[in-house]
């Protein structure tokens, strides 16, 4: 019984052995495959660093406004009588755009008009009697208070009736009217939406650290969804004197020319405010920034033209513009960076330079 079990002892051990052995000589081998195989180069794409522009701007959203706008209304009832507009037309300041029943107060007029003679004939005759002392002080007074009585009376009724022709306060543009000839209209009703386009006013709001930075007659700039890749430059006309105290923001507000009336009130704009350009800086495209959660970084390709190889500098980006990014770190002028395939890069990786067929060379856009 006991050499049995010792022989099995010695085979188990043999074969223990034996696994050791075969496992030690693979690994051997695969040493030695991996030291003869030949190193992975990685096709890449390169961009020289060059100075370039960096331009400043403070980015916001907006909101149009017409440099005037008003709903068009009466300031006394009555019933429309004429309606001297179509929907959309282009105005004048002073045209009359609606006009209200006023055949009372015309009526009214005629009667006091035809009195108006007689009353200041007797207001003459008592003044000159009065100056040569034949009628009382008190006579010429009332034929006085007569006379100026009426004359109020008149300018009363050529009032209420120039009340009823409802005029333009201004040139602009008419929308679509909510009244109908022959409607009993009230006071304060409106008729229709008047909006000079001619000029267009922007309010947006910024954040009170950057109020510094902006001042009166400064250029913005805006582009609005209706019209892609169109911009509209103005100047900014007010800046709000105090800052919110909710929100920490200051109200800013610019004039914006619009001569072909594109620009409409109630609209939202994205608004840029120009500040002094940032001159020789280092903008890369943001495909060759490698994020990461201890810090983000590039790859730069070593000056060795038998087998090129990349070193990865630590880079903080600044601030981003569509495809690129500004950044900052050890970097010189003249770099070659990796502008794609440096995902799969790590520092003294062996590559290979490829012609870039997707990101196009940094290029700040024109504003």
């Amino acid at each position: 019984m006991f050499r049995w079990i010792a022989g099995m002892l010695v085979i188990a051990l043999l074969a223990f052995g034996t696994v050791i052995g075969f496992n030690y000589y693979v690994a051997e081998k695969t040493k030695e495959a991996l030291a003869n195989a030949p190193e992975p180069t990685f096709p890449v794409s390169v961009q020289k660093l060059e100075p370039k522009v960096w331009p400043q701007t403070i980015q916001v959203v907006g909101f149009v406004e017409a440099n005037q706008g008003v709903y068009v209304s009466s300031e006394v009832s009555g019933t429309v009588t004429d309606i001297n507009f179509e929907n959309g037309d282009t105005v004048k300041a002073g045209d009359v755009l609606v006009s209200l029943d006023s055949s009372v107060q015309r009526a009214e007029l005629k009667v006091q008009e035809v009195q108006l003679p007689s009353v200041e004939a007797n207001y003459n005759r008592q003044l000159t009697l009065f100056r040569d002392q034949t009628v009382s002080e008190k006579a010429m007074q009332d034929a006085q208070s007569n006379f100026e009585a009426l004359k109020a009376r008149i300018g009363t009724l050529q009032t209420e009736i120039a009340q009823r022709e409802i005029k333009a306060p201004f040139s602009g543009k008419l929308g679509i009217r909510s009244i109908d000839l022959g409607q009993y209209v009230h006071a304060g009703d409106n008729f229709v939406r008047l909006e000079d386009l001619s000029v267009m006013r922007v309010r947006f709001s910024i954040e009170q650290a950057d109020l510094s930075k902006i001042s009166l007659g400064q250029e913005v700039n805006l582009t609005v969804v209706s019209y892609p890749g169109r911009v509209y430059v103005g100047k900014i006309n007010a800046i709000e004197p105090i800052v919110s105290g909710s929100t920490g923001l200051v109200t800013v507000q610019a004039t914006v020319p619009n001569d072909d009336r594109s620009l409409r009130g109630g609209m939202f704009a994205s608004v840029q405010v120009r500040e002094k350009d940032l001159d020789k800086q280092f903008v890369v495209p943001q495909t060759a920034i490698v994020f990461a959660l201890y810090g983000d970084s590039v790859f730069v390709q070593e000056t060795n033209e038998d087998k090129p190889r990349v070193r990865q500098v630590t880079v903080k980006v600044l601030q981003r513009n569509g495809s690129d990014a500004l950044v900052t770190g050890d970097l010189k002028f003249g770099d070659a960076v990796v502008t794609s395939g440096a995902q799969n890069l790590s520092n003294n990786a062996a590559i290979k330079i490829v012609p870039d067929r997707v990101t196009p060379p940094a290029k700040m856009p024109r504003l």
